[in-house]
């Protein structure tokens, strides 16, 4: 039988309980947060593995800043020029499922997602990005089995609690105008000699779209908030 590798999005995502993000809002384990009056403690995600896949170690920490896509982002397509929260976190969330061994190195890759993040520090949490990115190890028998990756949406929606607390104070956007939204889609695999598979995927975005600018990623929730 072919081995199954694990999928690119399959990686639990270490958050420092240090790391304090500033957000307007974030929902964490049903408790909605809005950042322009508390910050936002940051734990540990909880995210599905393929059965018998090994647990990575993170080595990016939340201090650290997105990588410049110097040596090119390979297959890792370029943010789109959207200014509508849901709209984007959908094409982020496309592109966090998706991926290409084939042709994308892991310098690569991780460059290619470091130019969707808000350049805005204060609420990047790359980390929480960066973290569903193999180890080099693991990325290169990935690649050695051809392993790649097309992500597919199927919805995306603002979360109830972020709705309501949007609708008790409006006004709390407009301090970072971070946005929390989830979307649902399909990841399909393959990899040598006609391996491969497909899994449900979730994921809860926190982007950036500020007036009169295009929406950028600022991190990704621990958990599904839907």
């Amino acid at each position: 039988m072919q081995k199954r590798f694990p999928s690119l999005s399959g990686y639990g995502v270490t958050w420092s309980a240090n790391k304090r993000i500033a957000i307007v809002a974030l929902v964490i384990t049903s408790l909605l947060i809005i950042a322009a009056t508390t910050a936002w403690f940051t734990g540990r995600g909880e995210h599905e593995q393929s059965a018998g896949a090994p647990s990575p170690s993170s080595s990016s920490s939340p201090s650290e800043a997105a990588p410049k896509p110097a040596a090119g982002s390979g297959s890792v397509p370029k943010p789109p020029q959207i200014s509508e929260p849901v709209a984007f976190a959908k094409a982020a969330a496309a592109m966090l499922w998706s991926y290409d061994t084939r042709d994308t190195d892991r310098d690569q890759q991780l460059a290619g997602m470091g130019a969707w993040m808000t350049k805005e520090t204060k609420y990047a949490d790359w980390a929480s990005v960066s973290g569903q990115v193999p180890d080099p190890l693991l990325w290169s028998r990935m690649a050695d089995q051809s392993q790649h990756a097309t992500g597919t949406v199927t919805e995306g929606h603002y979360p109830g609690a972020f709705k309501q607390a949007l609708a008790e104070d409006p006004s709390a956007i407009t301090e970072a105008y971070i946005y929390v939204v989830t979307v649902n889609g399909r990841q399909q695999i393959e990899w040598k000699k006609g391996g491969g598979g497909a899994e449900e995927r979730a994921v809860t975005l926190a982007v950036q779209c500020r007036p009169s600018h295009d929406c950028r990623l600022a991190a990704i929730a621990p958990s599904v908030t839907q």
